[in-house]
């Protein structure tokens, strides 16, 4: 661990505060932990995080106490570094075995890296014994997050309705999921996926999980790791021509023809807005989160005013929200009801143009409507079989709050291996 001291300190000595975090990560499940404890104090010392630098301390000085490690584990994930919370964690939970807290922080610090497949073989090997609220809910979020939705589904059909209101919302969120997740299978099964909700079936997962239509799949690198999704994008103006065609076919196959397309106050929503606008023939207004029967654009949501998102979470009635670029590694504060594509960072085809919006977004709606043929990697995605999705799908999609989800889910990517 001396080494890896060092290469903290350097890292801190050139202000590269996550580079230090970075090179922590290797060792975090096989330093000791009064060394992992002495680490993270020296980046929260430099990232002036006083609560993690003192849990940190006290956690390097008594590494044998339950509560000084469940203290560093907690601060850990709080501050967005849970890779580091799990050691200590686990350490605790063994020397306190029947601690709740210590499990529940546990499987928290597991589900903020994904290791879903962890959390549920921790909560399972409990026994019979394992609580309803809310161990054995989260034993079916992991499991269903892990792809295992027959398990999922067994398990959460006989999960009782939480006595405490705190967790209604909770029961809610996952009855709805148990449900999409079900309907999304047999719907891939009726459009003739190779594997429905196996391991590379993105659209059907992505439509189980947050309820919104996954448009398009990336032409890139599936063999990979993408798995349909795209790391950096350089955008264009004909992906973003696709994607309103395929936002266009979704809407005439669910059935749903709204009146207005709501143009939302960023420079790149609006240019988008006022394309799909011309593409579906529909006026253009201003966004108003009354406004019923619309189809609120968006290009980024992550690029949107946080207040304003808050808005977008619980649909006004008839109120449809599209996203172009959805973040797969940090989902937006809601989940859009239609994505064009997944994709990590994403450069829009206009970021240097300066002429007016109006001007762009008629580019975009002249803009050649073919998808890109990509690496030759990828399987087909025909509009056919997208048609056939969201026909079978129409009568559960707009019927739940747009919640976010943290998670990729259980298709595997290169960037969270």
């Amino acid at each position: 661990m001396t080494n890896t001291m060092d290469e903290v300190r350097r890292f801190l000595k050139k202000d590269d505060l996550p580079g230090a975090v970075r090179s922590l990560r290797p060792h975090a499940e096989t330093a000791p932990i009064s060394e992992l404890a002495k680490a993270a104090r020296a980046l929260a010392e430099a990232a002036g995080f006083k609560d993690l630098a003192g849990a940190a301390k006290a956690a390097a000085k008594r590494p044998g106490e339950p509560q000084a490690l469940y203290d560093f584990g907690y601060a850990c994930v709080e501050h967005g570094i849970a890779f580091l919370a799990v050691a200590p964690l686990r350490e605790a939970l063994r020397l306190l075995p029947d601690s709740r807290p210590l499990l529940a922080e546990l499987v928290s610090a597991l589900e903020d890296e994904h290791r879903h497949t962890e959390a549920v073989a921790l909560l399972s090997g409990r026994g019979r014994g394992l609580p309803a609220w809310p161990e054995t809910y989260l034993l079916v979020h992991h499991t269903l997050l892990a792809g295992d939705l027959d398990t999922a589904a067994r398990i959460g059909g006989a999960l009782p309705a939480p006595e405490d209101p705190q967790w209604a919302g909770a029961h809610h969120r996952q009855t709805h999921r148990l449900h999409r997740t079900d309907r999304a299978r047999r719907a891939q099964r009726e459009a003739g996926h190779a594997d429905p909700l196996g391991g590379a079936d993105l659209r059907g997962w992505h439509y189980g999980l947050t309820g919104g239509l996954l448009g398009t799949l990336s032409p890139y690198g599936w063999d990979a790791g993408m798995t349909g999704r795209f790391a950096y994008l350089g955008d264009t103006y004909e992906t973003c021509r696709h994607g309103l065609t395929r936002l266009a076919l979704a809407l005439e196959a669910a059935g749903r023809r709204p009146a207005t397309v709501s143009l939302l106050p960023g420079r790149s929503d609006r240019i988008l807005g006022l394309a799909a606008a011309q593409v579906l023939g529909l006026p253009a207004v201003p966004y108003d989160p009354a406004r019923t029967d619309t189809l609120v654009v968006a290009y980024d949501l992550n690029a949107t005013d946080p207040d304003l998102l808050r808005t977008l979470h619980t649909r006004t009635d008839g109120q449809i929200l599209s996203e172009h670029a959805t973040c797969w590694t940090d989902p937006p504060a809601v989940s859009a009801d239609f994505s064009t594509l997944l994709c990590e960072f994403v450069a829009p085809p206009w970021k240097d143009d300066r002429r007016p919006e109006e001007e762009i977004a008629r580019d975009i709606a002249r803009a050649a409507a073919d998808p890109d043929e990509g690496d030759g990697a990828t399987p087909p995605d025909p509009d056919e079989a997208f048609r056939a999705f969201v026909t079978a799908v129409r009568d559960g999609w707009l019927t739940a709050p747009r919640d976010r989800v943290a998670s990729p889910g259980p298709v595997p990517s290169s960037r969270f291996a």
